[in-house]
């Protein structure tokens, strides 16, 4: 009880002002304690257009800008504090290491700020997988960065764009989300940029990683995850594109009955630098192909061997005597994400063990 002596009369209108202020407050507490994300646009089909509502497919992608993709999904405002940038406007059969040199420096400039706790990447499905490993490799913050497409064009009847790209944020933003390198988030999936890949044409559910697994699940506006990569990445690799403006030539050879070596040839007198060995089964070489991988490592051509069936490992001195050759395996890297982990290495040595040695780091 208050003593009548003190009573003050202000009291009453003080308790009320503050009971009225404390909600106001709390919103803007709440407000402020949203995490920043940006979202960095490239095109693809999450902002693609089609004739009518079902068309699916003969679409035309990178129509739409960053701006309108976020307006069309106004529930990023409860999740993130989100501003978007236009970085290209592409379908990702385009995209090229000029366009990954370009966005990997601007993700490091922006992940360098204080006020920028995520990343999302909107892209093409076609090439999602590599530009994902790539930024894997060379983005220099533990801070999350998630690459995100669609299957569907914005105008179709059930795109799944909308929700892609809100699960994007909602990860970009989370504290789960950090230290675990390069995510992409589809379909209510969580998938590593190291392991993950495409895996049918144009149904939702396109993006696995076979034999190894989701990294987790986005549910009720939350991220699960139960695993996470145990290779080295982001701010743990050797690679610094701050002060690249162009990669070596790699190129990728297919194994497949009847080859030749018209192809690798080619690559070779075109200044390739890199080969990566797409064989047959555990790599396999035909014998139609060894003479010139042989006489292409002897001109300073790093081979790597890698397998078209896309999982499992590559066995070392397995199909081929690698260590007389002095070529070099993939590990269980397939032939795409092969090429990137070479160029990188090849900024850095030409030392064929070097590069070994990083194929089973990365």
């Amino acid at each position: 009880m208050i003593n009548k002596k003190w009573r003050n009369p202000a009291l009453p209108a003080l308790f009320l002002c503050c009971s009225l202020l404390l909600p106001l407050a709390q919103a803007q507490t709440a407000a402020v304690a949203l995490p920043n994300v940006v979202i960095l646009a490239t095109g693809g089909t999450i902002a693609g257009t089609g004739a009518t509502t079902t068309t699916t497919v003969g679409y035309t992608a990178a129509k739409i800008g960053v701006e309108a993709l976020i307006e069309a999904v106004p529930e990023l405002k409860k999740v993130a504090n989100v501003r978007g940038e236009q970085v290209m406007q592409i379908a990702s059969e385009n995209m090229n290491n000029d366009a990954w040199l370009k966005l990997a420096k601007r993700i490091n400039v922006l992940l360098a700020q204080s006020d920028v706790d995520g990343i999302v990447v909107t892209h093409g499905t076609d090439t999602i997988e590599e530009t994902a490993y790539f930024l894997n490799l060379v983005v220099k913050s533990r801070k999350p960065v998630v690459v995100v497409g669609a299957m569907r064009p914005a105008t179709a009847i059930s795109a799944d764009g909308p929700i892609n790209l809100y699960n994007s944020v909602l990860l970009a933003g989370s504290p789960e989300a950090v230290g675990k390198g390069v995510l992409v988030a589809m379909n209510d999936q969580i998938n590593g940029a190291r392991e993950v890949t495409k895996t049918n044409t144009t149904t939702l559910d396109t993006f696995k990683t076979p034999e190894l697994g989701v990294l987790g699940y986005i549910q009720g506006s939350k991220p699960f995850f139960y695993r996470q990569s145990t290779r080295s990445h982001t701010a743990d690799t050797e690679f610094d594109v701050s002060t690249l403006d162009v990669l070596p030539q790699v190129d990728i050879v297919y194994g497949y009955a009847n080859v030749n070596p018209i192809a690798l040839n080619a690559f070779v007198a075109a200044g390739a630098k890199g080969i990566i060995h797409a064989g047959v089964g555990d790599g396999s070489l035909a014998k139609t192909m060894t003479p010139a991988l042989v006489d292409a490592r002897k001109k300073g051509v790093i081979i790597v061997r890698s397998s078209r069936v896309g999982q499992g490992i590559v066995a070392r001195n397995g199909e081929a005597d690698d260590d007389k050759l002095d070529f070099v395996v993939s590990d269980t890297l397939n032939p795409q994400k092969a090429r990137i982990l070479l160029m990188l290495e090849l900024t850095k040595t030409s030392s064929s063990k070097e590069i070994q040695q990083a194929f089973y780091k990365y």
